[in-house]
């Protein structure tokens, strides 16, 4: 029987790993507390804030140049890895609202990195069908609609660079994915692990960071 050795994550627990995180900038804090306070409702589908030194690591990890982000709402995490690519890096932004990646538009400016940032308003599949084929991605982000997140992957794996990460969010779906009745998009996500698990093409771990994330890596 597997062991399970995670910590229960209290409220104070989680203070305690944010506070030894890389705190968040002034940007990325005024940020976070304007989509709380001004979209009260949607705010559960911005990353959570230990996510966003996350990524920001990974993009230097692996030396990214080339970023792009499959759902982007209004704008922290990509702000977080564009903030830590070089001066001359990319970072494709997909996502279908002007109105939630307008705070992201203002974000961006006021951190010095819109120049860094395609945004790219349309459904995400078009604008991954548009991309050139051959891989040249270093690193993506996936946490957009949960139903798509196959076709997704689809797309994206291909343009890949050996080596390169695909990082996809909410993969515990808050622990829907251990419901064997679970419908909608919680079977969406499930599917899609499955179908991570068994991609020749990658080696991939699930992680228990915040709702669940995997980290896949093309494989050379």
């Amino acid at each position: 029987m597997a062991e399970n050795k995670s910590a229960p994550l209290t409220d104070e627990l989680y203070a305690y790993v944010l506070a030894n995180n890389p705190p968040l900038d002034p940007v990325q804090r005024e940020l976070v507390d304007t989509t709380h306070a001004q979209l009260p409702d949607a705010a559960g589908m911005q990353s959570a804030q230990e996510q966003g030194p996350l990524l920001a690591f990974l993009v230097r990890l692996i030396g990214a140049r080339t970023v792009l982000e499959v759902g982007t709402f209004t704008g922290f995490s990509a702000l977080s890895m564009a903030q830590a690519l070089p001066a001359d890096g990319t970072l494709i932004a997909c996502d279908i609202s002007e109105e939630w990646t307008a705070y992201g538009r203002e974000a961006w400016a006021k951190a010095g990195v819109a120049d860094r940032i395609d945004l790219r308003i349309a459904p995400a599949l078009d604008t991954l069908r548009a991309l050139p084929a051959e891989p040249h991605l270093d690193l993506v982000y996936l946490d957009a609609d949960k139903q798509n997140y196959i076709a997704y992957w689809d797309e994206l794996v291909p343009r890949l660079r050996p080596g390169g990460l695909l990082v996809a969010d909410n993969v515990l779906f808050s622990g829907q994915v251990v419901n064997p009745e679970a419908t909608g998009a919680a079977a969406a996500i499930k599917e899609f692990n499955r179908h991570v698990a068994a991609d020749p093409r990658t080696e991939a771990v699930m992680l228990t960071v915040a709702d669940g994330l995997t980290l896949a890596r093309r494989r050379p």
